[in-house]
């Protein structure tokens, strides 16, 4: 508090809760966005990620909670680059009692982080903006996490039911029968 000024803390806070989650425990979205500085003034270039993933592929790239080596909660279904980031499609393991906390977490919008855990390949400093440029990396696992390093990086869904699909549907029948 600065001299009878008040500090507030900013929060931001899911519109709504990543509701409608299949048994499976599916979820997506982007472990990493190319081009957007983290909190630690590290940004991820696009392409950063190829050679690692060709040489260890989706199966040696552990899920973890909270980058902990000791709490693997599922595995990768999928890992890929595209115009935007990493993007990743994974599946909590509703058999370990950590990932089924998670999974309630998830649906019910508490928890939806998402953060990379790796060792830098190639990297450069650009010295006036203090930004480190990521080139190449070594990727070996990617958390779940309360709080990212990277705001941007975020579970974007959880599995749906049909149920919007359905929905549309039945409105595309009814404006056009």
């Amino acid at each position: 508090m600065k001299a009878g000024v008040p500090t507030f803390r900013e929060r931001k806070f899911l519109p709504e809760p990543l509701s409608g989650v299949d048994a499976d425990g599916v979820f997506e979205g982007y472990a990493s966005l190319f081009g957007e500085a983290d909190l630690g003034k590290d940004v991820v270039m696009p392409g950063a990620f190829r050679d690692s993933l060709k040489k260890r592929g989706t199966a040696q790239v552990r899920l973890l909670w909270q980058h902990d080596p000791a709490q693997p909660i599922g595995r990768w279904l999928s890992i890929a680059e595209d115009g935007r980031g990493l993007r990743v499609r994974g599946r909590l393991n509703l058999a370990v009692e950590r990932a089924r906390d998670i999974h309630a977490l998830m649906r019910d919008g508490a928890v939806d982080g998402l953060s990379i855990g790796f060792r830098v390949e190639r990297a450069r400093a650009e010295r006036p903006t203090g930004l480190r440029r990521l080139e190449r990396l070594d990727l070996w696992e990617i958390s779940v996490v309360t709080f990212p390093m990277l705001p941007g990086a975020r579970v974007e869904t959880v599995k749906q039911t049909p149920r919007l699909a359905t929905h549309i549907r039945s409105a595309a029948v009814r404006l056009f029968s």
